[in-house]
């Protein structure tokens, strides 16, 4: 012990820092107000204010994705946390790290206003709860939390009373060491049932999930060896970019070349993925095929389907076990990527610029060009709604890491504030946004001001086709009438003028050069707004 006696507040900055937690996102209120003055002041941490407490979740999530670290944001007791429950079931979904510093309402207080079980309502995201105890407990409970968030893979919530904040409390540095060493390489009678079927293969396909980022090189050997072509899953898209014999995703997603292709091979291996039905297009790629998944997390196993092999285990080390076991027998590489022509696999149909009505721009043309255009080094992040999985499809990412999908909750909204943490965690790097208007409406317009306040490189597209667009789809589909999910928004171009960033609409394929020019020039957060006939937004690849 270091024998110093300190008020609660500043204990718990201090542990923060101890934790290398040297950026905080949050809103401000009587519970968490003194905490955030010292950690600045004193601590010389970074304070990022968001416009609503959700979005200073978010923020952290994304900060959290991007820099591999264990993002942190606070907020205040009540409506502070209760505005927090879907980026927090956001984050749970994700299996993103992160910890919550929520204040909670004097314990000697039961009748305060804003007195709420939070406890419960944080069990109902999906999220962990961690108490803070006592104010001689505050450095114990913060690294349990840290530790829990990094363990667990999902947002812990820290529940600080505000009456502990002004109470003495002693204070000792304590960080709790996690345990990350690779699981061990699969052996018995499930890995000769694996290694059989892979042996057997023909046309088999490499598959990587979000849980197999870190084993690129690995899987890459692996495909080699076999001769075989590799995808991934949306989570790991970019992973293996630069390959000759990347398809890109898998799936649904996928373009129609490389779906037949899928759908021809007689094998998949999948590593580190849950085999969502995005993934499998509801099972129907899986048919006629045996299919070997090999995960770490027991519990992703036959989650979403139910494969022929299973293997609990690290990805990296069991391609390498896999290769050794091929070689020993002597198994000749298949031949399957010699079958293949790479172009027209990795080729998604293109946009045509003179479809499109009068004061609109064809939307996939709009993708098209900006692909073309947008910095190559970007972030991309993308919030919900139907737009989004033609920007999966056709706008490239890095790598993983640079891939931001705020869909793990089927939400809207949650794009712009992932984009800013985004941002503050790679700031030598442009971010690219691609929103609905209904999305910018519920949470980009709130927060657009606090990328400007923060000088960001900031690329929003909003794609404006003036219609909850799912919806617009299933009215069109039933014969009804769709005039009841369509809306007389405001110009997001001018409003974004209006809050400090450049604004450009783009009504024609002119404007849409006029917007690619300025994306050179900017010198501001830049919103570019592309105006959409609600009827001819390509469907949801579902």
């Amino acid at each position: 012990m270091s024998g110093e006696k300190q008020y609660t507040y500043k204990a718990i900055a201090r542990s923060l820092l101890d934790h290398g937690a040297d950026t905080l996102f949050g809103l401000m209120g009587d519970a968490n107000l003194f905490m955030v003055d010292h950690y600045v002041r004193h601590g010389g941490g970074t304070f990022i204010p968001a416009a609503f407490e959700g979005s200073s979740v978010l923020m952290a999530l994304a900060w959290s994705h991007v820099s591999g670290k264990v993002g942190v944001a606070t907020v205040t007791h009540g409506p502070g946390l209760t505005n927090c429950v879907t980026a927090l079931t956001e984050g749970v979904r994700g299996h993103v790290p992160m910890v919550l510093l929520a204040g909670d309402t004097p314990v000697e207080m039961p009748q305060h206003l804003q007195s709420i079980d939070q406890r419960e309502l944080v069990k109902v995201t999906g999220a962990g709860f961690e108490q803070m105890r006592t104010p001689q407990t505050v450095a114990y409970d913060i690294a349990n939390a840290f530790y829990r968030a990094r363990v667990e893979k999902r947002p812990i919530v820290l529940n600080m009373p505000a009456d502990f904040m002004w109470q003495e409390a002693g204070y000792e540095k304590m960080v709790f060491k996690t345990f990350d060493t690779p699981a061990h390489v699969p052996e018995g009678h499930a890995l000769d049932e694996a290694i059989g079927m892979i042996a057997s293969a023909k046309r088999p396909i490499i598959l990587a999930g979000g849980g197999a980022v870190g084993a690129r090189d690995k899987l890459v050997r692996l495909a080699d060896r076999m001769e075989a072509p590799l995808a991934t899953t949306l989570k790991a898209k970019g992973l293996f970019n630069g390959h000759p014999y990347n398809m890109d995703i898998f799936g649904t997603l996928s373009t129609p070349a490389a779906y037949d292709a899928i759908a021809d091979a007689d094998c998949v291996i999948a590593f580190g993925a849950s085999l969502h039905y995005f993934t499998t297009d509801k099972g129907a790629l899986m048919k006629g095929k045996r299919v070997i998944v090999v995960n770490e997390n027991p519990a992703d196993i036959g989650r979403n389907f139910h494969p022929d092999a299973a293997l609990t285990a690290d990805a990296g080390l069991t391609a390498d076990n896999i290769v050794y076991w091929l070689d020993e027998a002597e198994i000749p590489a298949t031949g399957f990527t010699g079958e293949l022509d790479m172009e027209a696999l990795t080729c998604h149909p293109k946009g045509d610029a003179d479809k499109a009505r009068a004061g609109t721009v064809n939307y996939v043309h709009a993708l098209d060009r900006l692909e073309e255009a947008l910095p190559r080094d970007r972030i991309l992040a993308t919030d919900g709604g139907r737009f989004m999985t033609e920007v999966w499809c056709r706008v490239s990412v890095p790598d993983p890491a640079s891939l931001l999908v705020t869909a793990n909750f089927g939400s809207i909204g949650l794009g712009l504030p992932e984009a800013i943490g985004a941002a503050i965690a790679a700031p030598q790097k442009p971010v690219v946004l691609f929103t609905g208007d209904g999305g910018f409406m519920m949470g980009g317009i709130n927060e657009f001001n606090t990328a400007v306040r923060l000088k960001q490189d900031l690329i929003v597209i909003v794609c404006n086709d003036s219609a909850y667009g799912a919806e617009h789809i299933q009215f069109l589909d039933r014969s009804m009438d769709p005039s009841l999910a369509q809306f007389d928004w405001p110009s997001f171009a001018d409003v974004a003028t209006a809050l400090g960033g450049q604004g450009i609409a783009v009504r024609s394929a002119r404007d849409l050069e006029t917007a690619i020019d300025a994306i050179g020039k900017r010198d501001r957060p830049l919103l570019i707004e592309l105006s959409l006939d609600p009827n001819d937004v390509p469907r949801m690849r579902l």
